[in-house]
Formats: structure tokens, sequence, C-alpha cells
């Protein structure tokens, strides 16, 4: 589809996506856990999944939990899957003049990684980041982390949409899990699959479904080809 967007709107709006489950198949944290994991990291997702601590003292623990060297990380990285259209999407949103941020409350080395390997690696990641302290010990790092954050996210979601709103820009807002609930009702768009859509239902939080990032791009090209219309009247 080939829409011109003048020069004076293509700064108007970013594109902030979730990781885990969104752009990857598979939530990156919990596959690295499941392999390397030492006993107690159930545990922790269970006080987290329960609402007795946050994402971010979660995290935290059980990341201090993983047992592997930088090796067996990359080698078990090289196996994480993508949609295969989310590639795609960004150069969409490229030709649209729209950035696109990765906002992710999972682990910024594993994000990189798996973006470089699928020739994305210049896109801006905002997660936790991962910190290697011995051959096998790891440490998590929050520099996203604000005390103020409702849910106590290791990355607050919420902090990072208000930055660009204080650029001014609108943002569209991409997710599938609960740690997109709060910042979803506070995005100028929101698409939505899994469990974010079935949170924005019960919220009543206006939404464009989604399946994967096939839809997603014919949802961005409808949007701004109607807004573009809309403007023009």
């Amino acid at each position: 589809m080939n829409i011109v967007i003048p020069p004076s709107q293509q700064l108007d709006w970013v594109v902030q996506c979730d990781f885990d489950g969104t752009i990857s198949l598979n939530d990156v944290a919990d596959t690295l856990l499941e392999r390397f994991g030492l006993p107690g990291w159930e545990h922790l997702e269970q006080e987290w999944e329960n609402g007795i601590i946050g994402s971010s003292d979660c995290m935290r623990g059980q990341v201090a939990l993983l047992d592997m060297t930088r090796e067996q990380l990359d080698s078990h990285l090289d196996t994480i899957e993508i949609d295969p259209q989310f590639p795609a999407f960004v150069a969409a949103a490229s030709r649209l003049g729209w950035a696109v941020h990765i906002v992710s409350d999972g682990l910024d080395y594993a994000i990189s990684s798996i973006l470089a390997r699928h020739g994305l690696g210049h896109l801006t990641v905002f997660a936790n980041h991962l910190v290697q302290e011995g051959e096998r010990k790891w440490r998590l790092e929050t520099p996203w982390f604000r005390g103020s954050c409702l849910k106590g996210s290791a990355n607050c979601k919420c902090h990072l949409l208000n930055l660009q709103k204080q650029r001014r820009q609108q943002v569209l807002y991409v997710g599938d899990g609960s740690s997109d609930f709060c910042v979803s009702g506070k995005a100028d768009i929101v698409m939505a699959k899994s469990r974010l859509l079935a949170y924005c239902q019960q919220h009543d939080i206006p939404h464009l479904r989604m399946n994967n990032f096939k839809d997603a791009t014919n949802l961005l090209y409808s949007f701004v080809a109607r807004n573009l219309r809309d403007k023009a009247v």
C-alpha cells in the first residue's frame, strides 16, 4: 500500500511494542528459567501471579537463579522465534515515518540479540538490563523501574509512554499480556491480542484486535489512511 505522509505529520506518532508473546512467540525469560533456573524460581512466579510481589522483585529473584554461561545463553537465544511478519510491520511503520520502540519487562540482552538476528538491531529497546557477574551468575538491573508504579513493575511502561507524551507524540501501543494492562488505558491507540485483548474488552478500552503482525500492518495502514481522510475533510 502506497500512502504518502506529509513531513509535518511524520513524527507525530511512535509505536511502543511489547516483546515477549507479542513479537517473540514465547516468553524468553520463561524459556530460560525452564532450562537453566535453579529451584525457587517457580515459587517467585507464583507469588507474582498471586499479586504478592511485583514483577521487579520477581524478575530480580529469578535472574539470580539462572545457572548458565554466556555461551549457553547465546545458544538458547538462537532458538527463539519471532512473528515472521514483524519485520514487515517495522518496515511499514518506517515508510510512514513512525519510529518503533520495544518496551518490555524482559531482558535487554536477549531482546537485542534476537532482534539483531532478524536484521532489526537498529530498534530502540527499553527493557531490564541483564548483567553477568560470574561465569554462571547473573544479576538484573531495572533502569525503568519507578517507585510510583502501581503494579510494581520492573519496567514501568506507563512512565515510558509519558516520556513520549512529553515530546508531544501520540502512541500506538501493541501488546498481549498482563504487563500491558495498565498502559493500555493511556495509549492513543491499542493493538491487542491474547490476554490484553480480553482485558481491553472487559474494561471497555478502545482497541484494534490483532492475531499477528500481518494483521497489525493492515490495521496500521487502515488507521493512517482513515486519519488522512479525516484531516482532509
